[in-house]
């Protein structure tokens, strides 16, 4: 008897898709801040509950940068320019 093979075909569809915010801002290591200081500033100026905050903080840390909020670019850019004033490297992608 002959065996029976059969040949399946999977595909992937890779879908990209804008956020309908449009924005975000993006925090960035540095070699400055403590933990515990961009953890405070994320709660206070980003409005993160404290897990969020610490999980964005090991991110940042550990990949280099994060991002932290999303919006619209109004909404978005008293809040980078609080972390700015913060000590904080941060920006608006």
């Amino acid at each position: 008897m002959i065996p029976y093979f059969s040949t399946e075909t999977e595909t992937l569809e890779v879908v990209e898709t804008e956020t309908s915010q449009g924005f975000n801002i993006v925090l960035f290591n540095d070699d400055v801040n403590t933990f515990d200081w961009v953890i405070s500033c994320l709660v206070q100026i980003c409005k993160h509950e404290l897990e969020q905050a610490e999980q964005c903080a090991y991110i940042v840390h550990y990949r280099g940068k994060c991002d932290v909020k999303s919006g619209t670019y109004e909404e978005l850019e008293p809040m980078c320019t609080a972390l700015l004033d913060s000590g904080l490297s941060a920006e608006i992608c």
